[in-house]
């Protein structure tokens, strides 16, 4: 059996023979600035090195690849053929590592990369809409993903690592990692521009009973229609029409008659065709459900954090831990 070829052993071509020669990164960028300025002197000066230090780099990098670079006269400093074709490839080497090292740089800051973002909510309107705006703005190179669900899917999203953070409407009794209180919103009943409730400022719990109900197997129907129940103290209070859909389509069956549907204010960004919105109150007044962030402790998305700061920026939590993360 042949013996193997050692990895160390230079590459061997039909006409060359190719070996790894040493190169400091920092003699690429004195041999192009010595290039661009064509004076070893003026070189040096922007570099903030000595002339003679430059000089010597210089010589000691023709002496390492065996080739002159540059023809020294009393007219200045310009490359040779060969130095020409060193300094393209050197260009190209520098451009290429100095932008790799941005870009490793801002997404460490979390400024770039990738986040994945669960939402129970609509995006019409509200303060859901607001912070990933914002966020967007500030973080223009970071590239959001957005997943929709139920609030049990989004928390085993969270648990599987499948996304980075969940806006969900709380409480939440799963989840036992990092969470944050942020917003709240009322709860309002989407109704046919010709429905009778619609002629009131405001619908209270009580005037729904009997009433049609449209519930969305997405997003937070089923929370809503547990908060329905238990507003109304019993599972048979209002006829339930279950439907798979997204919030436009079942908007449109409200506009057609078909029976009210209750949403979140955020979601009425929007105006349907013969749709009417009216806040739904009890004895209280308005009816409200509060928002929590939920994430990962463990989670090393550097992309995460800044989203987690500037929702510490409006929405503080004055009894949390400052240094908790």
């Amino acid at each position: 059996m042949p013996p193997k070829r050692r990895s160390s052993l230079p590459y061997h071509c039909a006409r060359h023979r190719v070996s790894i020669v040493p190169v400091e990164f920092r003699d690429l960028r004195w041999a192009i600035a010595a290039s661009q300025h064509r004076s070893l002197r003026q070189a040096a000066e922007t570099l903030r090195i000595k002339q003679s230090t430059l000089s010597r780099c210089l010589r000691s990098l023709e002496h390492t690849l065996g080739s002159t670079l540059f023809e020294r006269t009393n007219g200045g400093t310009r490359p040779t053929i060969e130095g020409q074709e060193f300094l393209d490839a050197a260009r190209r080497i520098v451009g290429d590592t100095e932008a790799l090292a941005a870009r490793l740089k801002t997404r460490s800051r979390g400024e770039s990369g990738e986040l994945t973002i669960g939402i129970q909510t609509s995006l019409s309107a509200g303060n859901l809409r607001a912070t990933l705006l914002e966020h967007r703005h500030r973080f223009p190179d970071v590239e959001t993903q957005l997943v929709d669900g139920l609030s049990d899917h989004l928390t085993l999203n969270l648990a599987s690592s499948a996304i980075d953070v969940a806006f969900v409407a709380e409480p939440n009794p799963r989840w036992s990692d990092r969470s944050l209180l942020l917003w709240s919103e009322r709860i309002v009943a989407a109704l046919p521009t010709n429905h009778p409730l619609a002629r009131h400022d405001v619908v209270h719990w009580g005037e729904l009973r009997r009433e049609p109900l449209l519930v969305s197997q997405r997003g937070p129907g089923p929370e809503l229609h547990k908060l329905l129940i238990s507003k109304m103290g019993a599972a048979d209070s209002c006829p339930v029409l279950r439907h798979d859909v997204g919030l436009d389509r079942l908007f449109t069956l409200v506009g057609a008659g078909w029976g009210i549907l209750l949403i979140l204010e955020s979601a009425t960004g929007m105006s349907y065709a013969g749709v009417t919105f009216r806040e739904v109150q009890d004895a209280e007044g308005p009816t409200r459900v509060s928002f929590r962030a939920y994430w990962r402790q463990d989670n090393s998305n550097p992309s995460l954090r800044p989203l987690l700061d500037l929702l510490r920026e409006r929405y503080p939590d004055l009894s949390a831990d400052p240094g908790a993360g």
